[in-house]
């Protein structure tokens, strides 16, 4: 994969977390707040000073006692943390115009713009079975241009995704911000148990999911081999006529269909995006619209 995160991409970034800040009231992800301490003025703890800060909020006596800017934190202000979680199967490389790369350009906007919010990001693999810390922890600005570049380094090599048996195991943290899934969700493993979890740990929900143009409008016709890209054994041989393209739209439908009435059953948010899609049109035509920005 060629890179893709790039000074050009950030400054790109930059832009859109401009235009989201300024087209739309209120705060990323739906419920900033920490849900896990309430609203109130009720002092709670310090945090470092991060340029941009309200300078009202730091405390001068912290200063004069440690010569370094503290700010002071109330219950309604703990930082709230993003997770985003990305499918690296082999899956994710299909199609003309990449999902792969699409993958981490969402999961690098989604980062910018938490840290825009002065929450923590988090950005993990979901392989296989099992998840991989990235990067971890990443808090204000400079720390995200320091780190985001790792993403250039993934890989996506990996079979089958067992969302559910990756997140299950996975420390989560409790009602303390929005756990963001991003993967094409073509697995025969179980998904839902996983997205319950993070339900039940009072976590917000944002499940995208990325399929190519090949996936979503198959032009294939006459006598084909198909290979599963994850398991090369798996062979599927067909003439694809017409009924065969209409049965796959249906199951297309019913999976994506799916996939999105869990989500909302769960309290989650459900968003299919193609892989050519544009990060202008998926967050403004999209995700805007959708109210995942309020």
């Amino acid at each position: 994969m060629s890179l893709v995160v790039t000074e050009e991409f950030l400054e790109q970034v930059e832009r859109l977390e401009s235009r989201i800040k300024n087209n739309v009231a209120g705060q990323f992800g739906g419920n900033h707040k920490s849900k896990t301490y309430g609203s109130s003025c009720e002092f709670a703890d310090f945090r470092d000073y991060i340029p941009g800060d309200d300078i009202t909020k730091i405390d001068w006596n912290a200063f004069a006692r440690f010569e370094k800017l503290y700010l002071k934190l109330y219950l309604d202000e703990r930082q709230v943390h993003t997770r985003i979680y990305i499918d690296a199967s082999k899956s994710m490389h299909f199609g003309k115009d990449k999902k792969d790369e699409l993958a981490i350009k969402l999961a690098a906007t989604f980062a910018y713009i938490s840290i825009s919010q002065m929450d923590k990001v988090s950005i993990y693999l979901i392989k296989d079975d099992h998840v991989e810390e990235l990067i971890t922890n990443m808090l204000g600005k400079e720390s995200y241009l320091n780190n985001i570049g790792i993403l250039n380094t993934v890989e996506f090599d990996g079979g089958d995704t067992k969302i559910s048996d990756a997140i299950l195991p996975s420390t989560v943290g409790y009602g303390d911000g929005l756990s963001i899934i991003i993967s094409d969700f073509l697995t025969d493993s179980d998904y839902e148990a996983g997205l319950s979890h993070l339900a039940t740990k009072k976590r917000d929900i944002l499940c995208v999911q990325i399929l190519s143009k090949e996936e979503l409008n198959p032009r294939a016709h006459g006598k084909m081999n198909f290979f599963d890209s994850e398991d090369l054994s798996k062979i599927y041989r067909k003439n694809i006529n017409k009924e065969i393209l209409r049965a796959y739209a249906r199951a297309l439908e019913y999976s994506t269909n799916r996939i999105g009435g869990f989500c909302h059953a769960i309290g989650g948010e459900y968003a299919l995006v193609a892989s050519d899609e544009s990060l202008g049109e998926i967050f403004f035509n999209k995700l805007v619209s959708m109210g995942v920005f309020k």
